[in-house]
């Protein structure tokens, strides 16, 4: 191009962002999309509205991969957690954008939230393999018998993820939930979800198996109320319901008697007990004779 000729500008490309269910990254089959802004109400991007069939797409591509991730190992699944961080490492700059646009923070109070949550990766990372040490174990029993007990994966968790922290919160309720072998399906926040539909692209890229997180983006009631009445979700976590859509919601998950975790506050920054690991875990007991009684067990 010749000095005289002149400089073109250079047009942005600017991100489409799609829901992340079965490991893939459709539109809504509605095909709505709404307005996301930044702290300031200034435009930032349209994200799907997911819809009612969007979300039981999510549960069934989350039921489908309940059975290869439960059976997992622990310390697989510790891998595949760690590997998670590894990646968010790499892409901690965009998220650092995205989470001060969505929350309105200065860039290091966003990259405060970004290092607690890559290190919230790493936190359930490191217990997979310990949790059913604490919770389980041999329990004293009047009789010739070991009785030992051992913590289950629920199955699938619906997560409403926090409105206000919409990405340390998000890790923070739905990283205990595949830590312990459950699959989910993760409403995001609804004024501020780009955080949370940019994970799912780290997701894709590391080594979590489709359908063990399942994100949807849109209008919470609405998403929420077919998940929480859907027969094949074993539990939900209501941490960014309100007090009315939570009384709601736990009627409609009655039906099928569903384990309900209640909103509670709670400071994301704090390091996190055991309570969300065991918040979704059955406990399995097995009888088994000692003695002269013989080889078989019983269990319930």
């Amino acid at each position: 191009m010749s000095e005289k000729s002149e400089k073109i500008e250079r047009l942005s490309v600017f991100k489409t962002y799609k829901l992340y269910v079965g490991g893939k990254f459709p539109r809504s089959e509605s095909g709505r999309v709404y307005e996301v802004t930044d702290s300031k109400g200034n435009w930032s991007a349209n994200a799907p509205q997911s819809s009612r069939k969007d979300a039981r797409d999510a549960v069934v591509a989350a039921r489908k991969a309940f059975g290869g991730w439960s059976g997992a190992t622990a310390y697989n699944r510790g891998q595949v957690l760690y590997r998670v961080a590894e990646m968010l490492e790499g892409r901690r700059e965009q998220f650092v954008r995205e989470v001060a646009d969505a929350e309105g923070l200065s860039k290091s109070k966003a990259a405060a939230v970004v290092e607690a949550t890559i290190d919230r990766w790493v936190w359930y990372a490191g217990w997979t393999d310990k949790i059913a040490q604490v919770v389980g174990g041999a329990n004293p029993v009047a009789g010739p018998f070991f009785n030992l007990s051992s913590p289950e994966p629920t199955g699938v968790v619906a997560v409403l993820a926090p409105q206000e922290s919409s990405f340390l919160g998000l890790v923070s309720v739905v990283a205990p939930v595949i830590a312990t072998g459950n699959t989910a399906v993760v409403i995001a926040s609804e004024k501020a979800p780009l955080p949370a539909l940019s994970l799912g692209e780290v997701l894709a890229t590391s080594d979590v198996p489709g359908g063990v997180v399942n994100i949807l983006s849109g209008r919470t009631a609405e998403i929420a109320a077919p998940l929480a009445a859907h027969q094949d979700v074993n539990a939900i976590d209501l941490a960014g319901a309100d007090e009315a859509l939570a009384k709601e919601l736990e009627i409609a998950a009655a039906d099928n008697l569903k384990r309900v975790l209640r909103p509670q506050p709670v400071d994301y920054f704090e390091t996190p007990g055991t309570d969300r690991l065991t918040a979704f875990l059955e406990t399995k007991t097995v009888w088994h004779p000692t003695g002269s009684l013989g080889a078989s067990g019983s269990s319930y």
